[in-house]
C-alpha cells in the first residue's frame, strides 16, 4: 500500500501541473511571497459583442520595474498560465526554484515578474462569481487584450523583456506576438501549436464540453449543485491529455494502482472545479488560429514542445512547418526521457532552461 500511495501521489503531481488544472499543493520555499493585486477594467468589450461593467484581473508580481532614459520598462517578464490554472502554477518548485532565485535566469531581484490570473481563472472575473452561463463568452483574443490593459493601465508597464507562456499561455504568446509585435523583446511559447485547434486536440476538448453540457444536472448552466458526472468526464480527459506515458507506466505499473490513482485524481479534480468555469476555459480556444499572421512576428522566438505531449504530438509535424514562417523563430522538441513529463514538461524548467538562456542572450539590446 505504501508503494501505491507514493505512485498515486506522483502521478497526480505530474498531471495537475500538466494542464494547470488543480490548485498547487507545494510552492517554492526559496522566494518571498509575491505582491498581490487586482486591476478593474471598466466596460470591458468582448469580441462576442458582450460587455462586462467591471472586469477584475488579479495578478501577483515579484521585483520592481526598471526604466530606461525614455521611460520604457526594460525588465518586465510576463508569465502566462495554462487552461483552468492560475499564475500560482509558476510558484511550483520545479519552475520557481530553477528560474526565479538569485543568479538564475529570471532572478526576481533583477526582473519584474508578472503572474496574472487570466479571465475566467483564479481570482479574476469568472462565471462562478455569479453569472454562470450568462458570463460573456470570452476567447483568447479577449484574454490577451485584458492582459495588455492590465500591463499598461494597471501596472504602467509599456514594454516586456520576455513573454513566457505554457499551454494556453503558449497560445496566448502567439497572439501577443501578432497583436502587439513591438511590445516585447522575446517570446518563449511552451506546449502548444500555432494553428487552429482541430483533430484530436479539438476532440478531447469537445468531449469535456459535451460531457458537462449533457449532464442532466447542468440545466443550461443554472445548476444548484455541480454536474458531477460531467466533471468526472472532464477529469478523465484531463488525466489522459496531461499524462506522461513513460512516467505513468513506471509509477502506475499495475491495474490496481492505475484504477486507484484515477479514482483519487477524479475526486480531487471534481472538488477543485466549477463546471461553468471549466467549460468556458476549455471553450475559449474555439476560434484560436494565429497561423495566418505568423510572418508578422518580428522578435526572437524559441518555441518548445515535448515528444510525449498527448495534446501536441510531434508526429503531426506542425511546429516544424510553421516555425519556418517566423522570421527569428526556432523550434525545439524535448525528447522523451525520465525527465520529461508529457504536456506538463512546460513547467519543469530544468529540462528546457538552456533554451531560455539562449533566447535571453540572443535578444539582449
Amino acid at each position: 500500500m505504501q508503494n501505491f500511495n507514493r505512485a498515486s501521489k506522483l502521478a497526480f503531481v505530474v498531471v495537475f501541473l500538466s494542464c494547470g488544472s488543480l490548485v498547487l499543493g507545494q510552492q517554492s520555499n526559496h522566494l518571498p511571497a509575491p505582491k498581490q493585486g487586482d486591476y478593474i477594467s471598466h466596460n470591458f468589450h468582448f469580441k462576442s459583442g458582450e460587455t462586462l461593467p467591471e472586469l477584475r484581473m488579479h495578478y501577483a508580481t515579484f521585483g520592481t520595474p526598471a526604466r530606461d532614459a525614455g521611460g520604457r520598462v526594460t525588465n518586465a517578464v510576463l508569465l502566462l498560465h495554462g487552461t483552468s490554472g492560475t499564475g500560482e502554477q509558476f510558484l511550483a518548485p520545479q519552475f520557481a526554484n530553477v528560474l526565479l532565485g538569485p543568479g538564475q535566469l529570471l532572478d526576481i531581484t533583477r526582473y519584474y515578474v508578472i503572474l496574472p490570473d487570466n479571465i475566467g481563472h483564479g481570482k479574476s472575473s469568472k462565471p462562478s462569481d455569479g453569472p454562470h452561463a450568462h458570463f460573456p463568452q470570452y476567447g483568447y483574443d479577449d484574454m490577451v487584450a485584458a492582459q495588455h490593459e492590465l500591463l499598461e493601465k494597471g501596472l504602467s508597464v509599456n514594454h516586456l523583456r520576455l513573454i513566457l507562456g505554457t499551454s494556453m499561455g503558449c497560445m496566448h504568446s502567439w497572439i501577443w506576438g501578432e497583436t502587439y509585435p513591438d511590445f516585447m523583446d522575446a517570446m518563449m511559447p511552451l506546449a502548444c501549436q500555432p494553428v487552429e485547434i482541430a483533430g484530436r486536440n479539438r476532440l478531447w476538448r469537445k468531449m469535456v464540453i459535451d460531457g458537462i453540457r449533457d449532464d442532466p444536472d447542468w440545466k443550461n448552466g443554472d445548476y444548484s449543485t455541480q454536474p458531477h458526472a460531467g466533471l468526472e468526464i472532464a477529469a478523465d480527459m484531463f488525466y489522459i491529455a496531461g499524462g506522461a506515458p513513460l512516467l505513468m507506466q513506471k509509477t502506475l505499473s499495475t491495474r490496481q494502482a492505475t484504477d486507484a490513482a484515477d479514482a483519487d485524481y477524479v475526486k480531487r479534480f471534481v472538488a477543485a472545479h466549477d463546471a461553468t468555469d471549466l467549460l468556458y476555459a476549455v471553450n475559449a480556444s474555439r476560434d484560436y488560429d494565429p497561423s495566418p499572421r505568423l510572418e508578422s512576428i518580428t522578435v526572437p522566438v524559441i518555441f518548445v514542445n515535448s515528444a510525449d505531449d498527448f495534446i501536441n504530438p510531434p508526429e503531426l509535424g506542425i511546429a516544424e512547418r510553421e516555425i519556418k514562417r517566423v522570421k527569428k523563430g526556432r523550434f525545439v522538441l524535448i525528447p522523451i526521457s525520465e525527465q520529461s513529463h508529457g504536456h506538463g514538461t512546460h513547467t519543469w524548467a530544468a529540462v528546457w532552461q538552456q533554451y531560455l538562456k539562449e533566447l535571453m542572450d540572443s535578444s539582449q539590446h
